[in-house]
């Protein structure tokens, strides 16, 4: 389960029937190659398909932090059940998340569309981890069995005082709190790395190029344990390419990225800085060089229950301009190296996600296999100058249309026309 769950970008059947030309927005994409932490994975259907992205953020953190609060607020009408008992959340609880994107309605009005599909993300709310999990307490083996599945980590760390909501410690230690979730992952992950060092060494390769792989992977593995021990993340370890490939099979728990979400109380969201909680989760994300998102997880839960022309006027009454969630949500999937770009016209405007780096012909497979075999070219203009147009009509005549070849990659904020032959 584990290693199927590493191949994040696949193929699956779709309805959508193949068009000759379609209109496309592109967000900013780095011209880096694929991220490591994918394995882009196709598999061809005899029907008409598409390539789907499948990747999952998984939030975690120990019991009462507010994980389930969080979730509950992120999906708005989520299934899980916040309550102030440490296992109340056994099976993880699934939910897609729209992105915020102001372009796309923007785009939605100037094509006159007759509705707009936002972008997407998926959360796993996995439940409260404690000290001893990778040894089972607290049911917590099955728990971190849920994070391996997942591509990314956010981390929820308490840091607001509740005397009405017990702290499974005691007390309110970010740092602590931080280091009981971090070691237990890196303790699940020393185990494993241990019986695939065993394996390996009992095993014996086939051929050249499998001990070539397995060398790489024991060298790797190797590398990755010294600094287990030391108990710092896998992701902190310097690979070269091939022994990343090596090991991704394994799906290790510190190698995927972590944000640390600061979850403070309604009366510090104005100003977190004077939290003292959220300078400590500030410095060890800072020494993980990891990413923190400041949020309250019970103003998020509260603004779900209220009317929308009601949310901005309770934000002010906070002291801020707009609900933390938009960021969490953006930081999230910037994390996981996901893209956007927009097909728009009268039927719809839709934001479609791609990885950072992929090329226009990549791109145009995320909406049908067929426009990425046929691809000819793709008709391209940045989002601000479309906008600044009206129209891709409009951008052509003003010489602002430009033809990109197979090489091209997708730039953040292109409108792209695909042409494309089968």
């Amino acid at each position: 389960m584990a290693r199927a769950a590493c191949n994040h970008l696949h193929l699956v059947p779709s309805l959508v029937h193949p068009l000759k030309s379609t209109l496309f927005t592109n967000h900013t994409l780095s011209t880096t190659t694929r991220t490591r932490f994918y394995d882009i994975q196709r598999r061809f259907s005899s029907s008409s398909s598409k390539i789907s992205m499948s990747l999952k953020a998984g939030i975690v953190g120990l019991p009462n932090v507010g994980k389930s609060t969080l979730f509950n607020a992120v999906v708005e009408n989520g299934k899980a059940q916040a309550a102030n008992f440490p296992f109340c959340t056994i099976e993880p609880n699934v939910g897609i998340v729209a992105v915020p994107d102001s372009r796309l309605h923007v785009l939605s009005d100037l094509s006159k569309s007759q509705r707009s599909v936002p972008a997407s993300i998926e959360f796993v709310d996995i439940a409260g981890l404690v000290k001893g999990a990778s040894q089972g307490e607290g049911l917590g083996n099955k728990f971190l069995s849920h994070i391996r599945e997942v591509d990314s980590i956010l981390q929820v760390v308490r840091c607001f005082e509740d005397n009405d909501i017990v702290h499974v410690s005691g007390k309110v230690d970010p740092k602590s709190d931080i280091d009981v979730i971090n070691l237990e992952l890196v303790f699940s992950d020393l185990d494993q790395i241990e019986k695939r060092i065993e394996k390996l060494k009992k095993g014996k390769a086939r051929d050249s190029q499998s001990k070539l792989k397995e060398e790489a992977e024991k060298s790797a593995l190797e590398k990755i344990q010294q600094v287990l021990m030391d108990g710092k993340p896998a992701r902190s370890v310097t690979l070269t390419d091939f022994e990343s490939d090596a090991v991704k099979h394994l799906c290790l728990l510190t190698m995927k990225p972590i944000i640390y979400v600061a979850n403070v109380a309604e009366t510090d969201l104005a100003d977190p800085a004077n939290n003292n909680f959220v300078k400590d989760v500030t410095n060890v994300a800072s020494e993980l060089q990891s990413r923190i998102v400041t949020i309250s997880a019970q103003v998020e839960a509260e603004l779900t229950e209220l009317p929308t022309e009601e949310r901005e006027e309770y934000l002010q009454s906070l002291g801020v301009s707009e609900s933390g969630l938009g960021n969490l949500i953006r930081a999230t999937y910037d994390l996981l190296g996901l893209r956007t770009y927009f097909t728009s016209g009268e039927k719809e405007t839709k934001a479609w996600t791609i990885l950072s780096g992929m090329t226009a012909p990549q791109a145009a497979g995320v909406i049908h296999s067929d426009f990425e075999k046929g691809f000819i070219r793709a008709e391209t203009v940045s989002y601000d100058d479309f906008v600044a147009a009206g129209s891709l009509g409009a951008a052509r005549e003003k010489g602002l249309l430009r033809s990109e070849g197979k090489e091209y990659v997708v730039q953040e904020g292109d409108v792209m026309l695909f042409r494309f032959n089968v």
